[in-house]
């Protein structure tokens, strides 16, 4: 089984019966999760009731995209016998963020904390992690394994990194936040889903998944917008979603 699991597709706060940004990476029984923000947690635990995931990866330190991070450490640390430490990939404030919380114990008492950007190999996967603008450090994650390759933004403002993170993905994950007033900033820290359209074109990818949306937001009309600028298929991001993994 090679495919990924939509946890929760929601940018800043999740809509009801909705999660904020979270994905499950399947790839023959390897289990990689991208991002744990809001209600993802329980999502995960449907498929993986152990918590038993092997490796996690954090883009960056909104709790929007990691705060369920330590509801895993906590059923990790407190639920049972302790296991091997999970394999943890992520900018170092997602740590100090985190440590705030529960500052009398340590989260690398369940993790292995390895620093993004950086490039690795995690089970089946070469990953190369690429900064990309927002308003804190956040880290684009590239994973490839057996000639597929699978790019994820986390939260980007526009940056010709893009097209060199989703260079000839077979999937490409944007975010296509869509809030108002964002293309008028004078620092750009998110993108529309045109946007997303016109980078994932220029990065050759052959599908995307539009992702984080503002809640709120017409799902459609986002996609139909990153038409425009996409040729190949335009998928939205929605809890539960399967999609496989598969080289065009």
């Amino acid at each position: 089984m090679r495919q990924i699991t939509v946890l929760g597709s929601c940018g800043a706060f999740p809509e009801p019966g909705r999660a904020c940004s979270g994905f499950l990476v399947d790839w023959d029984g390897y289990r990689l999760v991208l991002d744990l923000g809001y209600a993802t947690l329980p999502r995960l635990l449907a498929r993986c009731p152990d918590g038993g995931v092997d490796a996690v990866v954090i883009t960056h330190e909104h709790p929007d995209h990691c705060i369920d991070l330590h509801g895993l450490f906590r059923m990790r640390f407190y639920g049972g016998p302790r296991e091997p430490k999970v394999p943890l990939y992520c900018p170092p404030g997602v740590l100090a963020r985190l440590s705030g919380l529960e500052p009398e114990v340590d989260l690398r008492a369940v993790f292995e904390v390895h620093p993004l950007p950086g490039t690795y190999r995690v089970g089946p996967f070469a990953l190369t992690g690429v900064p990309l603008p927002h308003h804190v450090p956040n880290a684009g994650v590239r994973l490839q394994a057996d000639g597929m390759t699978l790019a994820y933004t986390g939260d980007t403002g526009p940056d010709p990194l893009l097209a060199e993170l989703g260079r000839d993905a077979d999937l490409f994950i944007i975010e296509a936040t869509d809030r108002d007033g964002e293309v008028s900033q004078p620092v750009r820290n998110l993108m529309t889903s045109a946007e997303a359209g016109r980078w994932a074109q220029l990065a050759g990818a052959r599908r995307v998944l539009l992702t984080h949306f503002w809640p709120g937001n017409d799902r459609a009309t986002s996609v139909a917008a990153a038409r425009v600028e996409f040729r190949g298929d335009v998928l939205a991001a929605e809890e539960d979603l399967v999609v496989p993994l598969t080289i065009a």
